[in-house]
C-alpha cells in the first residue's frame, strides 16, 4: 500500500483529502505538527506528499526544499494561491505539480496516480540497478535499499548517499567535507551538526538489519565502514 503524507493546516480540508484518497487504497497520514514536518516525513517515508504553501512557521516552499535534500518522491502543492508566480515558485522549489483551491477531489486523485506512475510505475525511467556489495552487505543506490541476510530496509536519499560513500571508499575514510559536498551544494547553509544527525540515522539503519558498530568515526577526518559483522563471526 503506497503511503501519502498530507501537510495542510486546515483540518477540514486535510480530513476531506484523507477520506477521499483512502477510498482508492492508499495509506494516508495528515501532519499536525507543522514545525516538525521532516520528523513526520522520516517516520512515514511516503511515496508522495501533498503540500500546502501557507503553513505556520515555515511555508510549503521551505518544506519542499527540505524534502528535496533527502528524497525525490513526488510533491504536489495544493494552495489557494492562483498567481502564475506562485506556481513557478512551487516548481522551482522542487514541486512536481500544483493544484489550486477549491479543487475537485477527482482531479487530486488523477494527479496523484499520474505522479506515482511517473515515479514508480509504468512510466518510471528504466535503468539497470547498480549494486554495491561487501561481505554480505548489499546496497542498491537506485532503489534506496540496503540488505543484509534476509533483512532489507528503505533509506532516505541522504542516508543512501552516506552509505554509498562509505562502501565505495572502504577500507579508506570517507572525509567529512567530501560527505557534505555530496549531500549539499553549499556547505554554508548547513549546520555543523547536520551531518552528525544523518550519520546517527545511518547507524540506526544498520542496527535495524542486525548490524552493530558498522560506522567508525575517524577523529579529525571523517567516517569509515567497519565490517563488524565479520569480526563477530571470528
Amino acid at each position: 500500500m503506497q503511503k501519502i503524507m498530507i501537510v495542510e493546516d486546515d483540518p477540514k480540508i486535510a480530513e476531506h483529502l484523507k477520506t477521499h484518497i483512502e477510498k482508492y487504497g492508499y495509506a494516508v497520514t495528515c501532519v499536525t505538527e507543522f514545525e516538525h514536518v521532516m520528523n513526520a516525513f522520516h517516520e512515514i517515508n511516503p511515496e508522495l506528499v501533498l503540500l500546502d504553501i501557507n503553513l505556520p512557521s515555515f511555508d510549503g516552499y521551505y518544506w519542499c526544499r527540505q524534502i528535496r535534500t533527502e528524497s525525490v518522491c513526488p510533491v504536489i502543492f495544493i494552495s489557494a494561491r492562483i498567481g502564475e508566480m506562485d506556481q513557478v515558485m512551487a516548481l522551482e522549489n522542487g514541486g512536481d505539480d500544483y493544484i489550486t483551491k477549491p479543487f475537485s477531489a477527482e482531479i487530486v486523485i488523477a494527479k496523484i496516480r499520474s505522479q506515482l506512475r511517473r515515479a514508480y510505475g509504468e512510466y518510471a525511467t528504466r535503468q539497470e540497478d547498480r549494486v554495491l556489495e561487501n561481505a554480505g552487505l548489499t546496497f542498491f543506490p537506485e532503489r534506496l535499499e540496503l540488505s543484509f541476510g534476509t533483512k532489507s530496509i528503505s533509506l532516505s536519499k541522504n542516508e543512501a548517499y552516506i552509505i554509498e560513500s562509505l562502501m565505495e571508499r572502504y577500507p579508506r575514510v570517507a572525509g567529512r567535507e567530501a560527505l557534505l559536498e555530496k549531500l549539499w551544494d553549499d556547505q554554508s547553509y548547513v549546520d555543523e551538526n547536520t551531518l552528525n544527525v544523518n550519520i546517527t540515522r545511518v547507524r540506526k539503519k544498520f542496527q535495524e538489519i542486525g548490524i552493530q558498530d558498522a560506522v567508525e568515526t575517524v577523529r579529525g577526518a571523517g567516517y569509515r565502514l567497519r565490517i563488524s559483522w565479520k569480526e563477530d563471526e571470528e
